[in-house]
């Protein structure tokens, strides 16, 4: 049981409502930690994506995010171009990483083909196997700070990838509301902490080395259960030396559940 269990995720309040009501329902504390901030490139991505779909005609547009979807089809809005935006991601087959990011695509008014049923590179690399989509073109827009696996996973399976950059990630800069997870932490009274993404875990060390030296961060990262919510997040918190469990199911629910059976075993 997770009776009085306080849990960390990397992840905006608004992000976590999941979390926290997980947490809750197992009368557990959820402390959401914002560790991001998206830095977009400016009215200029709808311009580039609409201009790279009419000159490299992709058969494929896959969506790895929903925080994609959002600033991509936000910033169409603003700038007064959400038909061509629709219309353009409308006339390729569209694939979504994701069931959150596939939420925020139909949000928008698009039909979404395809959805691996792991929720990763890895799944939409064997989605790709499945259908048989050698020679196919693929655009993808994402964040600059994405590393190139999927680009280079879809290479050799005999797939085009023009990977289209709508932001850039930075260590989210007010962290007042980090206090309470602060001290809490200090005091060795937080039980696990859920990393979601490789940047949430740059963003995390980032922020907490302003108050703590690297070997007191790591001593106290030991004593807790760190669960990452898919293989990048894990290799990523590999490079900080923190022992870690990859979540079986790389999503929000699967990490919480692996969280929770290791909570529960102690």
């Amino acid at each position: 049981m997770l009776d009085g269990k306080t849990i960390a995720i990397t992840r905006s309040k608004d992000d976590a409502s999941e979390f926290i009501a997980l947490a809750e329902e197992n009368h557990a504390k959820a402390l959401p930690l914002p560790t991001i901030e998206l830095v977009s490139k400016g009215e200029k991505i709808v311009d580039e994506f609409l201009e790279s779909v009419e000159k490299y005609c992709p058969d494929y547009s896959v969506f790895m995010s929903s925080k994609a979807v959002k600033l991509l089809f936000d910033t169409a809005k603003d700038v007064g171009k959400l038909d061509k935006l629709q219309l353009a991601v409308a006339n390729t087959i569209v694939m979504s990483v994701g069931p959150k990011t596939t939420a925020a695509l139909e949000s928008e008014g698009i039909k979404v083909n395809l959805q691996p049923t792991t929720f990763s590179s890895v799944g939409v690399g064997e989605e790709f196997t499945q259908i048989n989509a050698v020679g196919k073109k693929v655009i993808v827009p994402r964040s600059g700070a994405s590393t190139p696996f999927l680009k280079e996973l879809l290479n050799k399976i005999g797939i085009d990838v023009l990977e289209i950059h709508l932001y850039d990630v930075c260590a989210f800069r007010d962290t007042t509301q980090w206090n309470e997870f602060r001290e809490l932490f200090f005091q060795d009274k937080v039980d696990g902490i859920v990393f979601t993404s490789a940047s949430s875990v740059r963003g995390f060390f980032e922020i907490m080395q302003k108050d703590f030296d690297e070997s007191k961060l790591l001593e106290n990262l030991q004593k807790l259960s760190v669960i990452a919510i898919g293989p990048f997040t894990a290799d990523e918190l590999k490079k900080f030396n923190v022992k870690n469990t990859v979540s079986q199911v790389h999503t929000v629910l699967g990490s919480f559940d692996t969280m929770k059976q290791i909570l529960s075993d102690c």
